[in-house]
């Protein structure tokens, strides 16, 4: 509208430059700093016109960003959380709030071929999450028949067994752990390992590998 003074505190964005996503992520984002603001604000139990004091701005405006109807500059952000004795990190909490989960069904896991598989012996994947590396992979181990001669195993990361059922001895390395129900064995995955002796059949244990930052896609 003509005379009108620009709000310092709302940025000019002309129209032909913002595209439709970027406007929404505009709109996403202002809806989850208004959130944040409003309810550390009530939280503390601090007025609009008190806290609209704190930072140095007209109760209106603190009014628009509770609200998303506005866009704050940097400048704002930091005294809106020094006024709420927050991080500035804080205002942004719940954006791409979106994150990778794998749910798998009882008994619907995918069967999996591993070095040494043969029939008795049932590996069935639970699931990875993967991300920009393979971060995580749990697969549930069944073991049913005995084996003369048992695969010795290595890979990246650091791998935690659980015993469910049954009663094995299991080598990394030099050394060799009798584990029964309950039991749990946490081992480096470049050392070799595997089962030694199968004594209970059936066997069944819980392997999740966990590969930190620098695992093979």
């Amino acid at each position: 509208m003509a005379g009108m003074t620009p709000d310092p505190d709302i940025p000019a964005f002309p129209a032909h430059e913002i595209e439709p996503d970027e406007a929404a992520g505009k709109l996403e984002l202002e809806v989850v700093i208004g959130r944040q603001v409003r309810e550390y604000r009530t939280a503390a139990g601090v007025s609009i016109a008190e806290m609209a004091n704190r930072v140095g701005i007209s109760k209106a405006m603190l009014s628009k960003i509770e609200n998303a109807q506005t866009s704050c500059s940097l400048t704002t952000l930091g005294r809106l959380a020094t006024g709420l004795g927050v991080p500035v990190t804080a205002l942004f909490r719940g954006v791409d709030a979106e994150r990778e989960a794998v749910f798998v069904p009882a008994g619907q896991g995918a069967r999996i071929a591993r070095r040494g598989s043969r029939v008795g012996h049932l590996y069935e994947l639970l699931g990875a999450l993967r991300g920009p590396h393979k971060r995580m992979e749990a697969v549930l181990v069944t073991l049913t028949e005995q084996s003369e001669v048992f695969p010795l195993f290595q890979h990246p990361g650091t791998e935690l067994l659980y015993m469910l059922e049954g009663e094995m001895v299991y080598g990394h390395g030099e050394a060799s752990y009798t584990l029964r129900p309950g039991d749990a064995l946490q081992l480096d995955g470049e050392g070799a390992h595997g089962p030694q002796a199968l004594v209970e059949l059936p066997i069944r244990f819980l392997s999740v590998t966990a590969y930190g930052d620098h695992a093979p896609h």
